[in-house]
């Protein structure tokens, strides 16, 4: 696996894969990696000839200056997962030079209002960041397919429409959810809690599951305030928020229309840690 540092040495890799006819698949990461990002690089196997993986802890999509500096950090670990995988080809490292060359600052991006919902509303240009570091790694990287995890659901609805607008020649894949056995979906934060608080923490997906099953039968303000008693008897645990959005346009609705196709999303803070989640409703 080749462990590329700096962006020129990133684009003289890229230009004899180019010349060789490859075709890459990619995924970027911020590190902390677990099999939740491992998931992205089997599928990525699956369909291209060469797959590049990244790790970079982009400053610009943190509204709060602590949440960056906790951010768990360990590079090395990071590669020797990578190379143990047997999934990766090479892993770009770059510095922050190399993503932001004059400031270290986002541009501003139209995602037509997806942006706006859920995490848009507590996270003021986030989504920015998300675009300016993403759309950067592209062009340096210039995969013909790039995968993201369904987790951060919002997060790949908003990448897609970034590669559309900016007419990037790149095919976006949604990667289904990777959860622990308990039913917990894989996250880089989950490292800052302890076992006990990770077991007590499936009462997350476990209310999703509940929330699938109500909505054939129950209203979305009843199913809001089921979900609002379970979490108020969880010790340690805080609903931040709860709602159930059109798939498409990630606006929140208070009624099922049938051609519609819908999804829950919840967040959590469980001893500090913000836990997100998010499931289909079928």
């Amino acid at each position: 696996m080749e462990v590329l540092k700096n962006k020129k040495t990133l684009q003289d890799f890229i230009e004899r894969q180019k010349e060789m006819g490859k075709r890459i698949g990619f995924a970027p990461t911020m590190g902390a990696l677990h099999k939740g990002h491992l998931s992205l690089y089997e599928e990525a196997r699956k369909e291209n000839d060469l797959v590049i993986s990244s790790i970079f802890v982009n400053p610009t999509q943190f509204n709060n200056p602590e949440d960056l500096e906790k951010y768990p950090r360990d590079v090395n670990r990071d590669i020797l997962i990578l190379q143990n995988s047997g999934l990766v080809d090479a892993v770009y490292i770059p510095e922050v030079a190399d993503i932001y060359p004059e400031k270290t600052e986002s541009q501003h991006y139209d995602f037509d209002g997806l942006e706006n919902e859920m995490e848009g509303k507590s996270r003021p240009g986030h989504f920015d960041g998300v675009g300016t570091v993403v759309e950067e790694l592209f062009r340096q990287i210039q995969p013909d397919n790039a995968y993201f995890g369904e987790k951060d659901f919002q997060q790949l609805a908003i990448i897609k429409k970034m590669v559309e607008k900016k007419k990037l020649p790149i095919k976006i894949k949604g990667v289904s959810i990777y959860r622990a056995e308990s039913g917990l979906a894989l996250s880089s934060r989950n490292q800052r809690l302890h076992e006990d608080r990770k077991e007590a923490s499936k009462i997350i997906y476990e209310a999703l599951k509940k929330v699938d099953s109500w909505s054939k039968t129950t209203t979305i303000p009843d199913i809001k305030e089921k979900i609002q008693e379970i979490f108020d008897q969880q010790q340690g645990m805080q609903l931040e928020y709860f709602l159930i959005a059109d798939e498409e346009t990630l606006k929140e609705t208070d009624f099922f229309h049938e051609d519609r196709s819908y999804r829950a999303f919840i967040v959590v803070i469980v001893d500090g840690v913000r836990l997100i989640d998010n499931m289909h409703l079928s």
